[in-house]
């Protein structure tokens, strides 16, 4: 059933304040005034919840989830685990990461433990416990938070030697792995698990199976100390619902299976607003692939944990978002899915690392500050629009995004070894998508593609037999599939299939791969269309893969080089579907009308007719938002978005009606 409330608030660290009760005071005052009705407490505060081994000191956080409760703010309370206190390290060094040079590390920063320590999980351990004995039935208490941005490897004996036991249980003999591993080249056959070790930059490091498997591993490891966290919590309060922070296409943990062992799926947010080099509908647009991806792990409603109401402190240029932005990137947020947003963080640090990172509250403690008034604004707003929350969005496209396929790719050693651009290429088919107003979300090779009208899937390199015979029947019973170059070349180990390629799929495809030329930066092949679907001509980059027709229809063909004549982009009917394969990568431009084409054969699409430049749109149940990225005013319909502004439509008697429009945010630093 949908919610009654979208969740608003921020990252609360009042334990950097317990000596200012007049700030505690007016933290409260200034929550309820900005709308907020949820914070993220105590991440980060694992030195003051225990400042010495066995002595807890929990009265301050008992005061604090007392009062935002009677102010009608519900807690996430989180699990201190991301910053050890300093008494922990010291007396347990082995709870201290080593790099993969194996030399261990200081204490400091934060995210620098084993997730394999023994000793480190019995600390987590007893301090979730206490948490949550003491506070888990509280009424305010929702949701916890584990840890905060889960992340990094260790290369101590206990994680080589819980390698060596995860290898064993995949592969069950070493012969497997060899195999697998294709070891035999430069006379690496490991005679037994024992002599396994983690890449290393002083040892091995050019085998791509144990590369690829170590990822996988070290995937695995952090998704098992999450749940041991979890599992603690649970262990006092069977009923608890859990979250995690999860980052901006954060390379380390395949999060589709992260988010299998939680409840609620979140991530922190720090795009880099206003660059010179894109349009702020390009940001937005980058954004929100990072909002579809979160949404897709679980498939439901996420939380947005942590975005910066300013600029951040650490981004090489630390810009400020333009007045209105900030209310833009919520509400874009919202309609991509959420049901919550957050900030990092309420009130700014007087010190530290982060004491320039904009939060609701700044260091003047203003509320006429123009960043709380803005904060306070869109707090208005979404309770405005609490009617979409826990609306889910329908299945139209997917785009198959697959971490192990990314790990293997990015570490191919051919046929470009710099600046291969998975993500870009995944952002040039999602924008092409978007313009039509198709609503997107991402797979991986084990989800259930059912159900999708639509699967783009771009540079699939690693292509799991399994994989290759669910598109095949997704085509052959009515769908449409996008594959692009360099798509179905190895297999789940790196190892590359023999016979034609992509593997499986070339009668689906009607196309054969036969080579492939990697371009220099910069350098570029004209290709030119072949009827008047497509742009009569385009310029190809990167990579240039030549392939023979067998069957399919060529679109666009390359118009220079020695493979002149090849295709470029073509199109198969296989079954009731059709299939097409793009061989090379066009300027973004190109996709517009690429998808406008597919779009419409597919019968795709979320909004009739084409869409403004500047303005999105995006699909939440009933309810059609269009966000104008735009400083200036545009009309859709009959309806006037204000500058940077979004007005939600519902479908009624099959037209569309609009049931919210929202004011344009103005101010000014004179004349006020």
């Amino acid at each position: 059933m949908p919610h009654s409330v979208l969740r608003y608030g921020a990252d609360y660290n009042p334990d950097q304040w317990l000596d200012r009760p007049d700030i505690l005071e007016q933290d409260i005052e200034l929550m309820k005034k900005a709308g907020v009705n949820v914070v993220s407490l105590g991440i980060f505060a694992w030195a003051t919840l225990e400042p010495e081994e066995g002595r807890f000191n929990l009265d301050w956080m008992r005061s604090i989830i007392d009062r935002l409760y009677e102010a009608g703010v519900s807690i996430d309370l989180a699990t201190p685990s991301g910053a050890r206190p300093a008494w922990l390290a010291h007396k347990y060094p082995e709870v201290l990461r080593v790099n993969a040079d194996r030399k261990r590390q200081l204490f400091g920063e934060r995210h620098n433990h084993c997730y394999t320590s023994p000793v480190y999980r019995e600390k987590v351990r007893r301090m979730n416990q206490t948490l949550a004995s003491n506070f888990g039935r509280h009424p305010g208490v929702i949701m916890w938070h584990l840890s905060n941005e889960y992340g990094g490897e260790c290369h101590c004996e206990l994680c080589q030697e819980a390698f060596r036991g995860w290898l064993k249980n995949k592969y069950g003999t070493i012969e497997a792995l060899n195999k697998a591993w294709n070891a035999k080249f430069w006379s690496h056959d490991y005679p037994d698990f024992s002599y396994i070790e983690s890449p290393a930059p002083h040892g091995e490091h050019t085998v791509h199976g144990l590369k690829l498997d170590w990822k996988r591993f070290v995937s695995h490891q952090t998704i098992d100390f999450m749940k041991w966290e979890r599992d603690s919590i649970r262990e006092i309060v069977p009923d608890a619902k859990v979250c995690v922070n999860m980052m901006y296409f954060y390379n380390g943990i395949d999060y589709f299976e992260m988010a299998k062992e939680i409840d609620l799926a979140s991530w922190d947010a720090y795009p880099t607003w206003h660059k010179p080099s894109e349009t702020l509908e390009q940001t937005a647009a980058d954004t929100a692939l990072m909002h579809d991806l979160i949404y897709s792990v679980k498939g439901e409603p996420f939380w947005l944990m942590e975005n910066c109401p300013g600029p951040t402190n650490w981004q090489s240029i630390s810009k400020t978002k333009k007045p209105g932005v900030n209310i833009l990137a919520g509400m874009q947020t919202v309609a991509q899915g959420a049901d919550g947003v957050l900030y990092f963080q309420w009130r700014q640090s007087q010190g530290s690392s982060e004491k320039f990172h904009a939060a609701v509250v700044s260091h003047d403690c203003r509320e006429d500050n123009r960043i709380y008034m803005e904060c306070a604004e869109l707090g208005r707003i979404l309770k405005d629009i609490s009617f979409v929350a826990g609306e889910k969005r329908e299945k139209q496209a997917a785009i198959v995004y697959d971490w192990s396929n990314k790990w293997a790719l990015e570490d191919a050693q051919g046929p470009r070894n710099k600046g291969l651009g998975y993500k870009q290429e995944l952002l040039r088919h999602y924008t092409g998508l978007r313009r039509q107003g198709v609503d997107v979300q991402l797979v991986n090779q084990d989800s259930d593609i059912s159900g999708y009208r639509l699967i783009v899937a771009p540079m699939l390199y690693m292509l799991r037999e399994d994989f290759a015979g669910k598109l095949r029947a997704f085509v052959e019973n009515g769908g449409t599939l996008v594959m692009t170059y360099w798509s179905g070349v190895v297999n789940e180990t790196d190892l590359c299939w023999l016979g034609d390629t992509p593997h499986q799929l070339t009668d689906v495809l009607g196309v054969r791969r036969m080579e492939i030329d990697a371009m220099y930066d910069g350098e570029t092949r004209r290709c030119v269309g072949e009827g008047d679907e497509l742009p009569s001509s385009a310029q190809g980059c990167l990579l240039c893969e030549v392939a023979a027709l067998e069957g399919a229809m060529p679109l666009m063909v390359y118009d220079e080089d020695y493979f002149a004549g090849a295709p470029a982009v073509t199109v198969n009917t296989f079954g009731k579907g059709k299939a097409y394969y793009v061989a090379t990568r066009f300027e973004p431009e190109f996709y517009v009308p690429l998808y406008r084409m597919i779009c419409r054969d597919a019968g795709q699409s979320a909004w009739p007719g084409d869409l403004p430049e500047g303005v999105m749109v995006s699909r939440r149940g009933a309810y059609t938002f269009l966000l104008n990225t735009l400083p200036s005013a545009a009309g859709v319909v009959g309806v006037e978005i204000a500058p940077y502004g979004t007005a939600i439509f519902r479908e009624e008697d099959g037209g569309m009606t609009c049931v919210y429009n929202q004011k344009e945010f103005k101010w000014s630093p004179v004349g006020r």
